[in-house]
């Protein structure tokens, strides 16, 4: 399976899909009064970043910017402020 996910990538934590397994099992839980759970199969699968794309307003530069952050990211910047956040991981300069 060839997939690409270049563009599927917040723009200040850097996180991306992730390639994992999804693990089939059968049967009951001994706990639960069964035999035991057993594998049948493992299937390939990607765990992809919950993206959100926003416009955000940035006061010291007087415009917006448009990013595809992670909510994770967002969080930060409602912490930090989006001028801090957005010069700590490179996307604007210092004139």
């Amino acid at each position: 399976m060839n997939v690409h996910f270049m563009s599927r990538q917040c723009s200040i934590t850097q996180s991306s899909p992730v390639r994992g397994s999804r693990i089939h099992r059968r049967g009951l839980a001994k706990k639960k009064g069964g035999i035991g759970m057993h594998v049948t199969a493992v299937t390939a699968r990607y765990f992809s970043p919950n993206l959100k794309t926003r416009r955000l307003w940035v006061p010291e530069l007087k415009k917006f910017v448009t990013l595809k952050l992670t909510a994770r990211a967002l969080k930060t910047i409602s912490k930090r402020g989006a001028y801090a956040t957005l010069l700590k991981a490179g996307i604007i300069t210092t004139h």
